[in-house]
């Protein structure tokens, strides 16, 4: 059975849904810009059925708080917030695109709390060219349109400590990437798989949205890699 729970954290009060065995070990799940932790039901049964998963509306996304700042470190303090506020001293993590960089950032900061780390299709940390901000929907949509400009800010162009900090991770590390239909420049998610330590790369030729285009070949990645 899942749950809907909100916890209030020292700067915002975020919402996640937890389902699993509560002696599983934990397993928290990390979404991408403009989605939301629904997002992850299209392969959560299948994906870690003896985990206790607990997947996370970020900062400005779905039913978690809208603040006046965003950024990506303001998202790696509220999952390291969510951790102590519900005691989880060590996570498996696994996040998709922006999760996955607020994923490695809390693998970076605080190496000893995460043992598995899995990063979907993620913009590796290299400066890029800045594109025009989208205007914001005419229709409403379930996350503040700030976060968008302010995320992309800092994707464009990533603070240099970023990379560097690859070598610090310790977590076992699985890279998934979405192949030639992705925009991500593959490449580089090869770069940053041979920056981590323990860390090994599969390619999914489905595109940046991996697990929601191709759910049983995801599953068929990642749970082997999350059940050793």
């Amino acid at each position: 059975m899942t749950e809907n729970r909100i916890v209030d954290l020292p700067e915002v009060a975020l919402a996640y849904r937890e389902s699993g065995p509560p002696d599983g070990p934990a397993l928290v799940l990390l979404h991408a810009l403009g989605e939301r932790a629904t997002d992850w039901d299209v392969v959560l049964p299948a994906l870690a059925p003896g985990h206790r998963v607990y997947a996370l509306d970020l900062r400005g996304h779905g039913d978690s708080g809208r603040t006046a700042r965003y950024g990506l470190e303001e998202m790696r303090d509220d999952v390291l917030a969510f951790l102590d506020a519900l005691g989880l001293a060590r996570v498996d993590l696994l996040g998709h695109s922006m999760g996955g960089v607020v994923g490695y950032l809390v693998a970076q900061a605080r190496p000893e709390r995460i043992g598995r780390l899995v990063l979907e299709d993620i913009p590796a940390p290299h400066p890029r060219p800045a594109g025009a901000v989208p205007d914001a929907p005419d229709e409403p949509v379930h996350f503040d349109w700030a976060v968008v400009k302010a995320v992309k800010a800092q994707v464009d162009t990533p603070d240099p400590a970023w990379l560097a900090g690859m070598a610090g991770i310790t977590a076992r590390t699985l890279v998934v990437a979405g192949g030639s239909a992705s925009h991500v420049p593959q490449e580089r998610l090869a770069e940053l798989a041979r920056l981590i330590p323990d860390c090994r790369m599969v390619t999914i030729e489905a595109g940046h949205l991996v697990h929601s285009a191709r759910p049983a070949e995801f599953v068929a990645a990642v749970a082997p890699f999350l059940s050793v």
